[in-house]
């Protein structure tokens, strides 16, 4: 999944302004189209998951994949973490076209299907710790939180953005399909845990 966003952004950075627009409105999820049905509606549900705006973003959005998805790939299976990883990234868009239903502005980018890796790492691992990078004053430290504060914390920023965007009126962040795609994570990491521990392999 790394290689694969990756490769694409090196296409994206290969087109001419004109042509990289014209991929993003062809396969970027634009709500509106949806309440319309105008257009294919299926390849920018899934195509828009691959696609990035820049490297801050697709960097970050890597660098959360690579710490988190490993680990819940472990316990779904490699086949079932694909299929998660995908369907997170459907319900994730779905969550910003119904918070959003008039925007006409294309949503790209991974955040909402990793947001599921994230939910489900939350529930299948409450007990880990990851080292985190924590800003004091000027300077940068770092520390080991449990992995439960640091998600819970994520998403309360995700939801705090959401709701401060919704006030202004200014949605610049698709901040709904993190929310979205993360409770997606949470359902899907429960019932991992369940269907592990009915097979005994919990």
């Amino acid at each position: 999944l790394i290689f694969i966003n990756i490769a694409l952004f090196f296409y994206q950075v290969s087109l001419s302004n004109e042509k990289l627009a014209e991929l993003f409105f062809r396969y970027g999820v634009i709500p509106q189209n949806f309440f319309l049905l105008q257009g294919n509606l299926l390849f920018p549900l899934l195509g828009s998951m691959f696609l990035h705006g820049g490297w801050f973003h697709l960097l970050g959005n890597m660098l959360y994949l690579w710490v988190f998805g490993d680990n819940v790939e472990d316990r779904m299976g490699h086949s079932g973490y694909l299929f998660f990883y995908l369907l997170a990234g459907v319900t994730a868009s779905l969550a910003h076209i119904a918070a959003n239903p008039q925007s006409t502005v294309p949503t790209i980018g991974a955040s909402g299907a990793i947001a599921g890796v994230l939910g489900a790492y939350f529930i299948l691992f409450p007990r880990a710790r990851v080292l985190t990078l924590i800003p004091i004053g000027f300077f940068l430290t770092t520390a080991r939180l449990p992995a439960v504060l640091f998600l819970f914390l994520w998403f309360f920023l995700q939801l705090f953005n959401a709701l401060a965007a919704a006030a202004a009126s200014a949605q610049m962040v698709a901040w709904w399909a993190h929310i979205g795609g993360f409770l997606a994570g949470i359902i899907a990491g429960i019932v991992t845990l369940l269907y592990r521990r009915i097979l005994g392999t919990a």
